[in-house]
C-alpha cells in the first residue's frame, strides 16, 4: 500500500474511533443478542446476581460528581481491578466478530477481560465498556461476582499511558437479553464513565444465559 493510502486508511481509522458507536451496538444488543455467550452455568452455585439496592435510581439519572477529574484523553486499557471482589485481571482490545456480536475474550483464560475498541477508553468523555466471562467449563471467570458488587465499591482501570482511571459504582443491575436498554446502558452523560458487563439472569442448557449483569460506574479519581 502506498504512503499517501496509509495516510487515508489512518485518518479514517481515527474518525471511526471519534465517531459514537452506539448507534450501531444498540441496535445490537436491543435485538435480543447475548453479549457473551460462552458462559456454562453449570455448577452447583450459580453466580451472585445484583440486589434491588444495588438498582440505579432512575430518579436521579447520573447524579454529578463534587470536583469529578477532567476526561482524560486516549489510551488503551490495560488491567481491571475490582478489591471487593477479588478481581486483577489484564485487558485485551475486544471489538465485533463477525456476526455483529461484541466479542469476549477466549473463554479458555478465565482471569482476562476485554475492553470495547468501539467505545472510548476508559477515563474519555462518554461511556468506556469492559466485558468478560462469568464462567466457563471449567469453574468461575473473571467475572463471576459481578452480580455481587454495591453503590460505592470502585474499580480501577490501568490504562497504556500509565495512568489508572478510579471508577465509582452508582448501579448493579442485570437486563434480559431479549429487552436490553442498549440507550441507557451505553448513552454517553457528557462525562466519563464505565460500564462492566458479564452474563446473568436465569441459565438453560438449551438457551445459557437468559441476561446481562451491568455496572454503571463513573470517574472519581485519576492515579
Amino acid at each position: 500500500m502506498y504512503g499517501s493510502e496509509l495516510s487515508e486508511l489512518f485518518a479514517e481509522e481515527e474518525r471511526q474511533r471519534k465517531r459514537a458507536p452506539w448507534g450501531v451496538i444498540a441496535l445490537v444488543l436491543l435485538t435480543g443478542l447475548a453479549l457473551i455467550r460462552n458462559g456454562s452455568g453449570e455448577f452447583d452455585v450459580g453466580p451472585p446476581q445484583p440486589a434491588q439496592a444495588a438498582a440505579m435510581d432512575s430518579r436521579v439519572p447520573g447524579a454529578v460528581v463534587a470536583k469529578a477529574p477532567d476526561a482524560l484523553p486516549f489510551a488503551a486499557a490495560d488491567r481491571v481491578r475490582i478489591t471487593a471482589i477479588q478481581v486483577d485481571a489484564p485487558v485485551q482490545p475486544v471489538g465485533l466478530d463477525a456476526n455483529g456480536w461484541v466479542d469476549a475474550p477466549p473463554p479458555e483464560n478465565p482471569n482476562l477481560a476485554g475492553w470495547f475498541t468501539g467505545a472510548v477508553s476508559p477515563g474519555e468523555k462518554g461511556t468506556a465498556v469492559i466485558v468478560g466471562h462469568v464462567d466457563n467449563k471449567q469453574g468461575p471467570a473473571v467475572f463471576y461476582g459481578l452480580g455481587s458488587l454495591k453503590k460505592g465499591n470502585q474499580i480501577e482501570v490501568g490504562r497504556k499511558d500509565g495512568r489508572t482511571a478510579v471508577f465509582e459504582i452508582y448501579g448493579v443491575e442485570v437486563f434480559a437479553k431479549s429487552n436490553f436498554p442498549g440507550d441507557r446502558v451505553y448513552g454517553s452523560k457528557g462525562t466519563p464513565e464505565l460500564r462492566v458487563i458479564t452474563c446473568g439472569g436465569g441459565f438453560s442448557k438449551q438457551h445459557g444465559y437468559d441476561g446481562n449483569v451491568v455496572v454503571f460506574a463513573r470517574l472519581v479519581g485519576v492515579r
